[in-house]
């Protein structure tokens, strides 16, 4: 395979991530939608938003899963398949922490006098800043490895 394919298979990759981080922003705006229609929340279209931002990420995911193979297969670079590997471990650390913190912001809420709940939603912030800085970090070492020349 030529080097060309080898770019463009990584260029794939970004702009995957990229779909990724606008889906995130798509999910918290809904959610924040969804948090104003409380106390009586209007949770179908909630649910709706969810499945469409579920079936996204599954989509990307895939995709990247798929390039991942590509990468060890067809271009044998395992080092770029197991950065992808890690990321899509922290990738979904981050949506797990991303619902958990949507759980938390609605009880925080719901219960504004007990100070539980907001201290739950600023510990799960703090993750989900740790994840940020591991997602940014192995992702940095992918642009590191696959800028490299063979």
């Amino acid at each position: 395979m030529a080097p060309t394919d080898l770019k463009n298979l990584v260029r794939r990759f970004y702009v995957l991530q990229a779909e990724r981080v606008e889906a995130y922003k798509l999910f918290e705006e809904g959610h924040e939608a969804y948090l104003r229609t409380g106390p009586h929340y209007d949770f179908e279209h909630y649910k709706q938003l969810v499945h469409e931002i579920t079936k996204a990420f599954c989509g990307i995911s895939n995709e990247v899963l798929q390039i991942k193979e590509q990468l060890h297969q067809d271009f044998d670079r395992p080092d770029l398949s197991e950065h992808i590997d890690k990321l899509q471990i922290k990738e979904k650390e981050k949506l797990e922490l991303t619902a958990k913190l949507q759980l938390a912001k609605q009880n925080a809420q719901d219960h504004p006098e007990d100070e539980d709940f907001q201290e739950k939603v600023r510990e799960i912030k703090q993750d989900i800043i740790k994840n940020a800085a591991a997602l940014s970090e192995i992702l940095q070492d992918f642009k590191y490895d696959s800028e490299e020349p063979e």
